[in-house]
């Protein structure tokens, strides 16, 4: 069994790399192993978040080549990640979970659409869909999510720079990267000291994810980017496809 969530934690940090979303191969691969709900979330978010640092390391380069007004706005982020995502982890420990997951695939189905389409609807004066101001209230808000559950923040943070202006996926990808990789980071120190994390499988999957984040962002780096939107859009349906069909 720990081979196999090995593999899971391999394929989730490529695809939390690529798009995000991996939490959704580790999460059900620690339920079939018998783990419960809420241990299980926990344990694959403790599991996945250092192979986040590695792959934004991995493209560091992306953060050189950014404008100065993108370097501003990730550092206004990251505070807004970090308390967001301490928030969330404490609100899935204390509350149940039956209505917010009952809202995720509305989410993910609209932040994939956001994503699919933002593009071609748009301004091309410049203008942004959200200002400043609007970013850091859906920011703080998908922190929240991330630190309570997780699966999709990266389509939904991809769907946020969308409308906040970016165009480039490669910049989009990488401030996703760090900003999940943040929001997780608070969100993980809170669960390693509630008693819910399974240690053995958390790091088996931990070194597992690791690899796949390195190797992920190395590939978000090479491929064309059409691909790479490609992919995102896919990853949202299939997420979405999974949410709505899921059994309560």
């Amino acid at each position: 069994m720990l081979l196999l969530l090995a593999l899971a934690a391999f394929g989730s940090g490529i695809v939390n790399s690529l798009a995000g979303g991996g939490a959704f191969l580790t999460f059900p691969t620690l339920l079939a192993a018998g783990i419960p709900a809420i241990d299980a979330n926990a344990s694959s978010t403790v599991a996945l978040f250092p192979g986040q640092f590695v792959s934004a390391w991995a493209s560091r380069e992306v953060f050189g080549s950014t404008d100065a007004q993108w370097r501003r706005d990730l550092v206004t982020l990251t505070i807004i990640s970090l308390i967001g995502g301490t928030l969330g982890a404490v609100l899935l420990l204390v509350t149940p979970s039956e209505a917010f997951s009952r809202l995720v695939p509305w989410l993910l189905l609209f932040a994939t659409a956001v994503f699919a389409f933002g593009m071609r609807f748009t301004p091309k004066d410049g203008k942004r869909w959200l200002g400043p101001t609007a970013i850091k209230v859906v920011q703080f808000l998908i922190s929240i999510y991330g630190g309570y559950f997780g699966g999709g923040i990266g389509i939904l943070m991809l769907a946020a720079l969308v409308f906040y202006g970016m165009r480039d996926i490669r910049s989009m990808n990488a401030m996703k990267v760090l900003l999940a990789a943040l929001m997780n980071t608070t969100a993980s120190i809170i669960f390693a000291f509630s008693g819910r994390v399974h240690w053995l499988e958390t790091m088996t999957m931990m070194v597992a994810a690791m690899a796949g984040g390195f190797v992920g962002a190395r590939i978000g780096l090479v491929v064309p980017q059409v691909y790479v939107r490609i992919f995102v859009v896919a990853v949202g349906c299939v997420l979405t496809v999974y949410f709505f069909i899921k059994p309560a």
